[in-house]
């Protein structure tokens, strides 16, 4: 079963790479392509996920109610079809789902999904003279490679299951929760528009932050990776001092965006939860 998903997908496509377009949409979908039909996939069984634990809920409040106004003699008589329908359902049918949604996500997504960009990367920067590989430390370079193939992974996998996800659950509990009273929707939608207020003024700083980091990153590894590389050199050129002194830099070049990020994330974090309080205690 593990060896039939995780061969879905050919990781080493044959097709000549080319030249990645401008533009985060158009760069994400070049790598994209041969694994459109399994994200739409993933994300259709994330919505039925969603669903199906709303409804779970809706089901067990209707137990309760039927519990505490039928009487008891003969309930299971009237309501046994009904409970053996859900009990099938909640120990088949949505484990079932829930298996095939893993499958799809980490036995063909999570390995092939990046691999297929790596390649199709280090196949086109093979193509390039030697004047680029010169004025480029080869570390910095592989590392972008690396780096950029799971972000690609991250972006579009995050939108196409976890976006999905949590949006069909909102709107299916605000459906539940306002067929007993419109009203309590309210708290819910104001959660909502406060929500997308702070992302969206956290995420455009985190973008830039993300962007400085990863470019920090790149040259720590380059200078780290090129003093390995040329050991020979550094050893008979070059003070072991003076080579720490000039990977420390690159380090504390990358330290300082990580820091800048993580405050930005703390905060963020902050004001969703504290968000995430404020709706609880008007819904209580």
């Amino acid at each position: 079963m593990f060896r039939f998903f995780e061969s879905r997908i050919d990781a080493y496509p044959a097709e000549e790479p080319a030249r990645p377009p401008k533009g985060l949409l158009a760069f994400c979908w070049q790598y994209t392509r041969p694994v459109a039909g399994w994200l739409v996939t993933m994300a259709l069984l994330s919505a039925v996920v969603a669903v199906s634990e709303v409804a779970l809920f809706s089901f067990l409040g209707s137990i309760v109610d039927w519990l505490s106004n039928a009487e008891r003699a003969g309930f299971l008589e009237r309501e046994g079809l009904r409970l053996w329908l859900m009990g099938g359902f909640l120990l088949l049918i949505l484990p079932l789902t829930i298996l095939v949604h893993s499958l799809i996500v980490h036995q063909t997504l999570l390995g092939n999904y990046p691999m297929i960009a790596r390649w199709q990367m280090h196949r086109y920067l093979l193509k390039q003279s030697m004047a680029f590989f010169a004025d480029e430390f080869a570390g910095r370079v592989a590392t972008k490679v690396m780096q950029t193939s799971l972000a690609v992974r991250e972006v579009v996998m995050k939108i196409a299951n976890v976006l999905v996800y949590v949006l069909v659950y909102f709107v299916a509990v605000i459906l539940l929760v306002g067929q007993s009273d419109p009203r309590l929707a309210l708290p819910l939608l104001g959660w909502l528009i406060l929500y997308v207020i702070i992302v969206s003024y956290f995420v455009p700083k985190l973008a830039v932050v993300s962007r400085a980091q990863a470019d920090a990153r790149s040259m720590m590894t380059g200078r780290i990776v090129d003093s390995y590389t040329n050991i020979n050199t550094v050893k008979l050129f070059s003070h072991a001092g003076r080579e720490a002194a000039y990977a420390k830099e690159g380090m504390e070049g990358f330290l300082q965006t990580v820091h800048g990020q993580m405050r930005l994330v703390t905060l963020m974090q902050f004001c969703v939860y504290f968000n995430n309080v404020v709706v609880v205690f008007l819904i209580a």
